[in-house]
C-alpha cells in the first residue's frame, strides 16, 4: 500500500521504497535530518533527499528512474571537438565545498535552489567520511574552477547529485571524464534520478523502480578500489 511515512529523529528506518506515491511522484518520506547515517542509509535503498529552503525534509524514490549505462553516453561531435582543444583539465576531490556551492547557485529563471546551507554541510561530512565526491573543471590557462558535478558512491554505483558550468561544456566535460573514471574502476551505473532534457542529450535512459532497486541491491555491497577517490588529476577521455 503506498502511504507517506514521518520520520523522527531517532529512528533511521526507511520505509519501502515501493511504498512511496504516485502524486507526487516518488515522494516516500517527511522528516528526520541529514546526519550521516540516515543520508547513508537512504542511498543505500534507493531512496534521496530533496526539498526547498522553506520545507520539511523530503525524501524521494521516483518511478521511473533516470540512470546511466557506463557504456551508453552520449557524446556529441561539437563536444568531441571542444575535449580535444585541450582547454580543460579535470580533478577529483580536490575542492568539494567549492563545487557544491556553485551547483547551488540558481540557474537562470530559477527564484532559488534545493542546495540549501543544510545540504552543503550535510554533504561535506559525506565527503571528509570518504563518501561524497566531486569532479572539478578547470581551464588550463588560469586554473579557474568553470564546471564540475558531485555525487555518491554506493557499491557499484554513483549517485549523481548536481552539476555546473560557468563556461559551456564544462559540466559535460566533468560528466564524461566521471564517466570514463567509473569504468576503470569497476562501476556499473550512475544514478540519474529524475530524467531531464540534458540528462537524455547525454544518452540517460528509464529503469521502473523495482528494475532499478533490483540492480541497486546487486551492486550496493561490492567493494572497490578506494584508490578511485583519492585527490588527483584524472583523464577526461573519449
Amino acid at each position: 500500500m503506498n502511504g507517506l511515512a514521518f520520520l523522527n529523529q531517532i529512528n533511521m528506518t526507511f520505509p519501502d521504497p515501493e511504498r512511496a506515491l504516485v502524486d507526487p511522484n516518488g515522494l516516500l518520506a517527511v522528516g528526520g535530518d541529514l546526519q550521516p547515517q540516515r543520508l547513508l542509509t537512504a542511498y543505500y535503498n534507493g531512496i534521496f533527499p530533496w526539498f526547498n529552503q522553506d520545507d520539511p525534509i523530503l525524501w524521494w524514490s521516483p518511478d521511473p528512474r533516470a540512470i546511466f549505462e557506463l557504456d551508453d553516453v552520449h557524446i556529441s561531435r561539437s563536444l568531441r571537438k571542444t575535449i580535444k582543444r585541450r582547454q580543460f583539465y579535470v580533478t577529483i576531490n580536490q575542492d568539494f565545498e567549492h563545487v557544491i556551492r556553485q551547483c547551488a547557485v540558481p540557474r537562470a529563471k530559477q527564484a532559488g535552489t534545493w542546495i540549501t546551507q543544510d545540504i552543503i554541510n550535510a554533504y561535506c561530512q559525506l565527503h571528509t567520511l570518504g563518501r561524497a565526491h566531486s569532479i572539478e573543471v578547470r581551464h588550463t590557462s588560469d586554473d579557474q574552477l568553470v564546471g564540475g558535478l558531485y555525487g555518491i558512491n554506493v557499491g557499484q554505483i554513483f549517485c549523481g547529485e548536481s552539476m555546473f558550468h560557468i563556461q559551456a561544456d564544462a559540466s559535460k566535460i566533468a560528466f564524461v571524464a566521471l564517466i570514463n573514471h567509473l569504468k576503470k574502476y569497476h562501476y556499473k551505473l550512475i544514478d540519474a534520478q529524475i530524467d531531464n532534457p540534458y540528462l537524455q542529450s547525454l544518452g540517460s535512459k528509464q529503469l521502473t523502480r523495482t528494475e532499478f532497486l533490483c540492480r541497486l541491491r546487486h551492486k550496493r555491497d561490492i567493494l572497490l578500489d578506494k584508490n578511485c577517490w583519492l585527490p588527483q588529476e584524472i583523464e577526461i577521455g573519449i
